[in-house]
Order: C-alpha cells, then sequence, then structure tokens
C-alpha cells in the first residue's frame, strides 16, 4: 500500500473515530402528540358508542385504546375509576383522594380541573406499566360529559 493511501486511510479512521456516537432508534415511549389524538379517538368513540362500550373497550388490554405505555383512563367527577386500561381491578373504586409518591392529590386535581378547564394537560408521578418504575408522568385529559377521559406520557 502506498504511504499517501495509508496515511488517507488513517485520516479518515480518526475523523469517524472523533465524532460523537449517535444512536437511531424508534422511541417505544408514547408522545404528547400520540396521547393527545389517542384521548381524542377515545372521546369520539365515547360519543358514538355510548359509555358502556365505550368503557369496555378502553379497559380492553388487547384493545384499539392501549399502545405501548400509552393507555386510556376515565373518572367520574366524583373520583371513581370507569375504565382503565393498565388496570382493570382499578374499576368501580373512589380514588378521590389516591396521592402519587410526592403527596400530590392528582385524582381530585384531575376532577377539578375538569371541572374548570374541560382540557388539559397535568403532571404527577405514577408507575410505568412497561418497566413498572415510578416515573413522572403528563396526562391530557378531556372532560366528557360527566367523567374526564386521559391518556398520558411517561417522561
Amino acid at each position: 500500500m502506498k504511504p499517501s493511501n495509508l496515511f488517507g486511510r488513517l485520516a479518515t479512521a480518526a475523523v469517524l473515530a472523533a465524532l460523537p456516537v449517535i444512536s437511531v432508534h424508534a422511541s417505544t415511549d408514547a408522545t404528547a402528540a400520540e396521547a393527545t389524538a389517542m384521548v381524542k379517538k377515545g372521546v369520539a368513540f365515547v360519543k358514538a358508542s355510548g359509555k358502556d362500550k365505550a368503557y369496555a373497550e378502553i379497559s380492553n388490554k388487547s384493545g384499539q385504546f392501549i399502545d405501548r405505555d400509552l393507555y386510556l383512563v376515565v373518572y367520574g367527577l366524583d373520583g371513581t375509576v370507569r375504565a382503565h386500561g393498565a388496570n382493570e381491578k382499578m374499576i368501580g373504586k373512589n380514588l378521590i383522594d389516591l396521592k402519587d409518591i410526592d403527596g400530590k392529590e392528582f385524582v381530585r386535581e384531575r376532577v377539578e380541573l375538569a371541572k374548570s378547564k374541560g382540557t388539559f394537560w397535568q403532571d404527577y408521578k405514577f408507575t410505568n406499566p412497561t418497566n413498572k418504575k415510578i416515573e413522572p408522568k403528563s396526562m391530557y385529559c378531556e372532560k366528557v360529559d360527566d367523567s374526564v377521559l386521559c391518556g398520558g406520557i411517561y417522561k
């Protein structure tokens, strides 16, 4: 190999080695846009299909309202869970006094925000169903009649 050719290859290798490593992969976590779209889809489904059918579908772990770490929940304005995409054992329970790890009464706050704003984002901490770790979460919510329908993202 000619010295000039060897020098060129070494120079190229040195430049490539100095570049930062960039990992390109699709995120497995839902985005804010996906959460918003899922909630809007859920609201439309409730209005088109009625509460009973919609709540059953929202709570169906194989249903259309579960995607990776994104799922929907529905609370009555009294804090009672009407549908839950990640934990069907919560359905029928009044969680108005439930607090996150920092002591935030997030269900009470969610109900109050639904009554006062109708559409909103809410931050709190919750267990991520994909890794079972408590993580910061942001929920996008819309009031639908006498309930609030939400879907969130983990940060």
